[in-house]
């Protein structure tokens, strides 16, 4: 079973997270998600009893958590999280870019994911 977390439910965020919801079944568990908005995506989750966490909470979790999908689009985010989980000693937990979404995307469907952040790097 692999735990995931997902950071950032905008319009890329949400549409994962919907694809995810789907394939729950297949060997995956969406541990959390982290939004400080009111997004479609944030309802989406909580409509599904996942917890919506702040970032802080989020690494405080993370031991358990296998593969984080930052689809923030925020480098301070990114940099939040390196750091997070340095200092907490975990070294265990993969952080997975947008770039690394996009591939699992294109995996799973035909459609095109939204393109809406600028290319921030990592």
């Amino acid at each position: 079973m692999q735990r995931i977390a997902i950071v950032g439910l905008g319009r890329v965020g949400s549409r994962f997270l919907e694809a995810m919801l789907e394939r729950a079944s297949r060997g995956l568990e969406i541990a959390a998600v982290a939004e400080t908005g009111q997004t479609p995506g944030r309802a989406a989750a909580e409509a599904a009893g996942i917890p919506v966490l702040s970032l802080n909470d989020l690494l405080g979790q993370a031991a358990g958590i296998d593969i984080v999908f930052d689809l923030s689009g925020q480098l301070a985010v990114r940099q939040s999280l390196r750091q997070g989980l340095a200092s907490r000693g975990n070294s265990r937990t993969v952080i997975a870019p947008e770039s690394v979404a996009q591939l699992v995307w294109s995996m799973l469907t035909t459609e095109d994911l939204p393109q809406v952040h600028a290319n921030t790097g990592y």
